[in-house]
């Protein structure tokens, strides 16, 4: 059987790949990537292409791509707000990836690129690890975005019974409860005209927006809704502890931190690029000596 682009790059000794998004200055992507190389012998090495740094000014998504590619990088990591636009740039698309809608992660090989989304089984993996026993009877999810739409599939694959969705695009969030409700039946998800209205029913709630990053400070919801017996997650994790999930500790709440979906959908992804698996357990290590 013919080696991948990427297999040759590993027996050679280098890979490269990177990241493309907005305001991704503290993303501790790149330093797991690159340790999990070290780790494993190869000189993997890992870009940042931050679009509001003022020397990417005038670039676009597909200028990155375009440019990754012909530099000969294994792939790329897309985050906010490429996941869906990056669809338009693609050649195929994995299960999941066509799934969900959205993309976080595209391999370059040979002249194809595909995207696939890393974001879904990132999520329920860290999920399952730091949440059993969490009810799941009915969760508020906020968000209906690339990102929104990959926890939504892991959600509703963990068993939630009934999902809110709320977005402030009315849209984007009827687009992602009928693509839902086409997947896993009618009645088990339903648009959340705002998270006041729906409160009092949740057991859980998951914050899929960019509010709460150092880009976006605040809330994405009214603080004064939390209560004890609710359980509350934020994919955000630079800052590890947002201003949502430090008054849900204070309220008393369990809680999920961005952490555990941010090392595996990097877990994932970093094996889509080398075609080797890393060590979940090392990767989370490098990324939690990076701070709180």
């Amino acid at each position: 059987m013919p080696q991948t682009q990427a297999q040759t790059a590993v027996q050679q000794g280098a890979i490269r790949a990177g990241l493309i998004g907005r305001g991704i200055a503290l993303s501790r992507t790149p330093a797991m990537h690159e340790a999990e190389g070290r780790a494993q012998g190869i000189g993997l090495t890992y870009a940042r292409f931050d679009l509001d740094d003022p020397a990417m000014t005038g670039r676009s998504l597909a200028d990155v791509v375009e440019r990754a590619e012909a530099e000969g990088f294994a792939g790329l990591n897309v985050t906010y707000p490429y996941k869906i636009e990056a669809i338009d740039l693609l050649h195929e698309l994995s299960d999941n990836a066509h799934a969900v809608g959205a993309v976080n992660t595209i391999v370059f090989r040979h002249g194809h690129r595909k995207g696939h989304n890393t974001d879904l089984w990132g999520f329920a993996e860290g999920f399952r690890t730091e949440m059993a026993g969490a009810p799941l009877e009915e969760v508020l999810l906020l968000g209906a975005g690339g990102a929104g739409g990959a926890v939504a599939h892991a959600l509703l694959s963990l068993g939630v019974g009934h999902l809110w969705v709320f977005d402030v695009d009315a849209g984007r969030v009827a687009g992602l409860v009928d693509k839902l409700s086409a997947r896993y039946g009618t009645g088990r998800v339903t648009v959340a005209d705002s998270p006041d209205r729906v409160a009092a029913r949740l057991r859980g709630l998951v914050n899929t927006t960019p509010v709460g990053t150092a880009k976006l400070p605040g809330s994405p919801l009214p603080l004064s809704l939390l209560r004890p017996d609710l359980w509350v997650a934020d994919i955000v994790y630079f800052p590890l502890e947002t201003q949502l999930l430090a008054a849900a500790r204070t309220a008393g709440c369990r809680v999920l931190s961005g952490l555990g979906m941010a090392v595996f959908q990097a877990v994932r992804a970093y094996e889509l690029f080398t075609g080797r698996k890393p060590d979940p357990v090392r990767m989370r290590q490098t990324f939690e000596a990076l701070g709180p």
